[in-house]
């Protein structure tokens, strides 16, 4: 069984005989193969290589070509390929001359999934083994190709789901042609029987004129009575048949008419639910937000609790014969309610104003603090973005779903992964984020109250100046508490900058009292001096369940210019108390994290000249835990902050007077007065340093005998809103909420709260 000292010796693989699916994951290194490869398909890094095929020639409307740099490898990076979208169907060659004989791989869009990464970037992607990581010339040309794959998609999709109409009312055509034929056969019968009785008729007539005595008499006699009878019947059958061909041949054409205004009246439907469903789904969401925010009042809350996992749809093109929206039920319940009690949610902002173009000799700075805590070192606001370090904190909150998941979980194992997601996706914020939060000042907080829209209210409170220390609170309605105690060591190594978390985050889950515990990585900003500054993320993390000795092990790999293996990787297993592997978790940390169940596990060969055992796990499919939401528009203008960052410094009433929305400085530089905002900033610091040694000189007279470390009187500075001890579990001396900032804040009560700002 793995364990954390050989981790990133595991391999994973699938059963080529299991009927769901396969994987291959060696070294921390993932492969997905398909169930079963078409023998005119094979595998390469490029994608699916096909043998020789050449797109189905069509017009120029329905033709998009052109020249796009399509990801190989981290050896080749992006090449130059000619792509050409025709008939629903994305292919592309190395080069035009290509186009006769060699199809290096396709995809049909009818299936596929179409995301932008960013400004030129876009990724196209079948869910299976085909996915092509494009990158245009330009942001133009990227929207040319994504408005020209978006009308292909939807044309494949449409034709897709009209051929399956189309076969059904070919059913119908055809029950109609074979019943005019067999009509037709009928007819043809009714005439020969008629020509036939007559022949007999006359036949019989002639034999009766002969006057025949005797026996042979006597059998022609017989022979013409019963001649009589079968034309008399026949006579009947045949005038029955006359009247129905009559009556078919008069209905047909109604009966025509008749399925052609069916199918008419059927397409109009299926657009009407189409549109009331979408209508409906808007509507729901709509008054999702205002009916939770009286939940609590119409006795709901916990009906909204439950339901939280049901899913809206729109209407979908390719369902023709019905349409499902499913609802979740507390809006059942809630609409024998009048509508004027539903109070509407507060709207957020959902932009700041843009960054200045401001320039800095970054060199002249930077050059002196080389090894050096840079939170000793006053840094100008140029290399800030307009939030604090507690607003920073509480954005780890930009993903509580997974928390609100995690706390309906029956299975400890289950809510560990869940748990582990969300460790991961506190780091999906960072990717762009290169600027610097303000540090807070000491005694400084910020609320984020998200209980009427998501059921949680989170409070940060700025604990410790040396070392910068932040302590934080967050309690959920839906069943979960989460704290943790922060301190950020920052060092400047030249090339670049490291960041290490120091401090331990406990997620606590009401209904199963289970206690978890995990640290953060080390988060290093690249190309300080020279080139375009980038983010990583490296290290390990075990989320541990300290009630049922649960543990997952996480490894964020470092990026390396010569690894083949997709950047920003994460990978994890979550084991039992016992070391057994129960789930695998994959994924990237800017992106999506999977899980998949393991069925079985065993020891591999040895691993290399490293001479280690792998282990590989035999496992079910991998299903999503997490995917990251895309950044607002203009992002990149805005500090590239998520949707939730854009509403962090937004003012608001009833706050502390310690609030970082209500921080001078900071406020400034959102505001794009950044020449003012290093002269508060300034201001700030000097007023801070004061406070500080007023306090110390308050210490020493009251205990002349206690010193610190560098000789100074002990600050004896205590938290407002939190208080300091022993955590039980880890045995650390930390800060934990004692309570009363949300009775304080109904109350309007702040004359405890210090003057900072």
């Amino acid at each position: 069984m793995a364990t954390p000292e050989n981790s990133r010796n595991w391999l994973l693989i699938h059963s080529p005989n299991h009927p769901i699916s396969q994987s291959c994951y060696v070294n921390d290194k993932t492969f997905h193969l398909p169930l079963k490869v078409p023998p005119v398909c094979s595998l390469s890094l490029g994608g699916v290589m096909s043998e020789a095929k050449t797109p189905t020639p069509t017009p120029p409307g329905d033709t998009y070509k052109g020249w796009v740099f399509k990801w190989t490898n981290y050896i080749k990076g992006y090449q130059r390929r000619w792509f050409v979208l025709s008939n629903g169907l994305l292919s592309y060659y190395r080069t035009q001359a290509e186009m006769g004989h060699t199809c290096r791989g396709t995809i049909n869009l009818a299936t596929a999934t179409i995301t932008v990464d960013d400004a030129c970037n876009f990724v196209i992607s079948n869910g299976g083994t085909q996915t092509y990581h494009l990158k245009a010339s330009c942001e133009v040309e990227r929207q040319r190709w994504i408005t020209a794959l978006e009308l292909a998609k939807a044309k494949a999709v449409r034709m897709q789901a009209e051929s399956g109409k189309t076969d059904k009312g070919e059913l119908f055509s055809s029950a109609l042609r074979t019943l005019s034929n067999k009509v037709e056969d009928l007819s043809t019968c009714n005439d020969l029987i008629s020509k036939h009785g007559s022949a007999l008729q006359r036949s019989l007539a002639e034999l009766d004129g002969l006057r025949l005595t005797g026996e042979a008499g006597d059998k022609i006699r017989q022979v013409t009575e019963r001649a009589t009878l079968f034309r008399i019947t026949s006579n009947a059958m045949i005038n029955s048949c006359r009247d129905f061909l009559t009556l078919a041949q008069t209905h047909s054409k109604r009966w025509q008419k008749a399925l052609q205004a069916e199918r008419d009246q059927r397409v109009r439907l299926e657009e009407t639910l189409e549109q009331l469903a979408k209508q409906h789904n808007h509507l729901e969401r709509a008054f999702r937000g205002a009916a939770q925010a009286n939940a609590k009042n119409l006795n709901v809350c916990e009906a909204s609790d439950e339901d939280d996992d049901n899913e809206f749809f729109d209407a979908m093109e390719e369902a023709p014969e019905f349409i499902t929206v499913p609802a979740d039920p507390q809006f059942h319940k809630l609409v024998s309610f009048p509508l004027a009690e539903l109070v509407p949610l507060k709207k957020r902002r959902t932009r700041i104003p843009d960054k200045p173009n401001y320039s800095l000799n970054l060199w002249s700075i930077m050059k002196n603090c080389i090894g050096k805590e840079l939170s000793k070192i006053p840094m100008p606001v140029n290399f800030n973005e307009p939030i604090s370090m507690l607003q920073r904190l509480s954005e780890d909150l930009e993903y509580h779903e997974l928390l609100d998941k995690a706390a309906k979980c029956q299975n400890s194992l289950e809510q560990m992964c869940y748990v582990a997601a969300f460790a991961v996706s506190a780091y999906s914020t960072t990717v762009y984020r290169t600027g610097k939060p303000f540090n807070p000042l000491l005694g400084e907080t910020y609320e984020l109250d998200r209980k009427r829209e998501s059921g949680y209210r989170s409070l940060c409170e700025q604990v410790s100046h040396h070392p910068p220390a932040a302590a934080h609170h967050a309690i959920s309605d839906r069943g979960w508490t989460l704290r943790q105690e922060i301190t950020v060591a920052s060092k400047f190594r030249g090339k670049y900058l490291s960041i290490m978390p120091l401090g331990t985050i406990h997620a606590v889950f009401e209904k199963s009292n289970n206690h978890y515990t995990w640290k953060k990585v080390t988060t290093t900003v690249h190309n300080i001096i020279v080139g375009k500054l980038w983010i990583d993320q490296s290290g390990e993390i075990d989320v541990v369940n300290h009630t049922t000795g649960d543990r997952c092990h996480l490894k964020f790999a470092p990026y390396s210019y010569f690894s083949r293996d997709v950047a920003r990787k994460v990978t994890g297993v979550v084991m039992d108390k016992d070391g057994k592997a129960h789930y695998v978790l994959s994924g990237t940390w800017d992106e999506k994290m999977e899980f998949s169940k393991v069925m079985q596990s065993s020891r591999g060969g040895e691993n290399g000249t490293e001479g280690k055992q792998k282990t590989v796990y035999q496992t079910l499919k991998a299903r999503e835990l997490w995917r990251r939401n895309p950044l607002p528009d203009g992002a990149e203008t805005m500090y590239y902050f998520t949707a939730l960052a854009l509403t962090l410094n937004e003012l608001e009433d009833g706050v502390a007077p310690t609030d970082s929305r209500r921080r001078p400085d900071q406020r400034l530089m959102e505001e794009g007065r950044w020449d003012e905002a290093n002269a508060e900033k300034q201001r700030l610091e000097e007023k801070q340093r004061s406070a500080r040694r007023e306090r110390e000189r308050e210490a020493a007279s009251q205990r002349t005998s206690s010193q610190s470390e560098e000789g100074a009187p002990h600050d004896n500075y205590l938290a407002l809103w939190f208080e300091r001890c022993e955590d039980p579990i880890t045995g650390e001396e930390i800060h934990i909420y004692k309570g009363g900032y949300w009775e304080a804040k109904e109350r309007g009560s702040w004359e405890n709260c210090p003057n900072i700002f």
